[in-house]
């Protein structure tokens, strides 16, 4: 039996003030596939996320990376997980490559073997006349992908990409596309949120809503957009609590 790269069961996040975040959720994602996740603002997918990273504490249930359990296991699920969150955590004031090339240590990725990898994907997002700047002097395209090859940098085999091309221009945002398709091409396991959903109907599979903390909507991207609506009509229909 093919272990899914994510299999979450009965989720349940609760704030010390008594917030239920996220409400008893399941859902799995099979490896190789290109998932959507979305919500609106507030509806727990950051949540979601930070349980499955291990940045927030389960309350209750479980999660699985490739089989392996992200509480019992965290340093192994970790290194397994890439995350491109949408706030810019990155050292502010280091130069970029130095940067990069702590965070290739901390995977224990061989000296040789990271240089290597940081050019690669320094060349492949067209930051090579930018990889001695501080991180704060980049403006936000840029920020965005110094984020995301900090995401790539270990190879993992789960990509989680939250908002991914906020703030990046037209023709960037074709290159990420691009390159986000070759990815799951070469078997990479992706989960996508994005309020850019003509992005979600064009590069998912498969698409979970959130909404409330709870999973409110789960199909194949077919599912959504038959009948000749599109994404968005679907998602502000159900997200308002209309039959779909």
């Amino acid at each position: 039996m093919n272990t899914p790269a994510l299999k979450i069961d009965h989720l349940r996040k609760q704030y010390g003030n008594g917030f239920v975040a996220v409400d008893d959720i399941s859902f799995t994602v099979p490896r190789g596939q290109f998932f959507g996740f979305l919500g609106p603002n507030g509806a727990g997918k950051s949540t979601t996320i930070h349980c499955i990273t291990g940045i927030a504490q389960i309350s209750s249930g479980t999660i699985e990376v490739l089989g392996i359990d992200v509480v019992k296991k965290y340093r192994e699920t970790r290194k397994r997980i890439g995350l491109s969150p949408q706030e810019f955590d990155f050292e502010f004031f280091g130069p970029v490559y130095k940067t990069l090339e702590y965070v290739a240590g901390y995977y224990g990725i061989p000296r040789a073997e990271r240089v290597e990898r940081i050019d690669q994907l320094i060349e492949q997002f067209g930051l090579k006349d930018h990889k001695d700047k501080r991180f704060n002097e980049l403006s936000g395209g840029l920020k965005r992908r110094v984020i995301l090859v900090r995401a790539l940098i270990h190879d993992p085999e789960l990509l989680i990409f939250d908002e991914p091309t906020a703030g990046v221009d037209v023709e960037m945002r074709h290159d990420l596309w691009r390159y986000f398709r070759e990815l799951n091409k070469a078997g990479k396991t992706i989960i996508l949120t994005s309020h850019y959903l003509e992005e979600v109907e064009m590069l998912c599979d498969r698409i979970a809503i959130i909404n409330g903390g709870k999973i409110v909507a789960i199909d194949d991207k077919s599912a959504f957009i038959k009948d000749g609506k599109t994404l968005e009509e679907r998602y502000l229909a159900i997200t308002k609590g209309e039959v779909w």
